[in-house]
């Protein structure tokens, strides 16, 4: 069964530097799974993305697939790790579903990386901190994201909170 730690926390708060720190041990087949679906429409997004690509190290890539768990079975040889990151931008690209259809599709994909043979760090956002949003479709982000990372820490061997670079242990 695959060990899966999640990490989440603040936007810039060190989540994906600490992901890249924790699967470099796993040697050189790691795989990073980059969730979000660049648009050519945003030029700052296309600036953020071409960032992390250089920051990270030179692994495989799976940027924005359906079913990440899927393809990351057929993938040969098989990862030795995974870095998916991140889980706000995965429910980003799913957005104009159902509820139901979303939180299914998530558990779905955690099932997928607990019966992996290999570790999966999974990265989120803690975005529910703030003040209620005035518009419903924020709200419902909100509410969304912190469903999906309440599911993935109670899937996860590992949480951690990151705050100002710092890790705190949550379970």
């Amino acid at each position: 069964m695959g060990r899966l730690i999640f990490l989440t926390g603040p936007v810039r708060s060190g989540k994906s530097a600490r992901a890249v720190e924790l699967a470099r041990p796993w040697g050189d087949d790691v795989v990073f799974v980059a969730t979000y679906r660049p648009a050519t429409t945003d030029p700052e997004m296309d600036d953020r993305v071409r960032r992390h690509r250089a920051e990270r190290p030179a692994w495989r890539t799976l940027e924005a697939v359906e079913d990440v768990a899927a393809e990351l079975r057929r993938l040969d040889p098989p990862p030795s790790g995974v870095v998916l990151d991140c889980l706000t931008l995965w429910l980003s690209d799913r957005f104009d579903r159902d509820d139901e259809a979303i939180l299914a599709a998530w558990d779905a994909q955690l099932r997928g990386m607990r019966a992996a043979p290999w570790p999966t760090v999974v990265v989120g956002n803690e975005i529910g901190w703030s003040p209620v949003p005035e518009s419903a479709p924020l709200r419902r982000f909100r509410d969304l994201a912190g469903w999906l990372a309440q599911r993935t820490a109670a899937a996860a061997d590992e949480a951690w909170l990151l705050v100002a670079g710092c890790p705190v242990r949550l379970k």
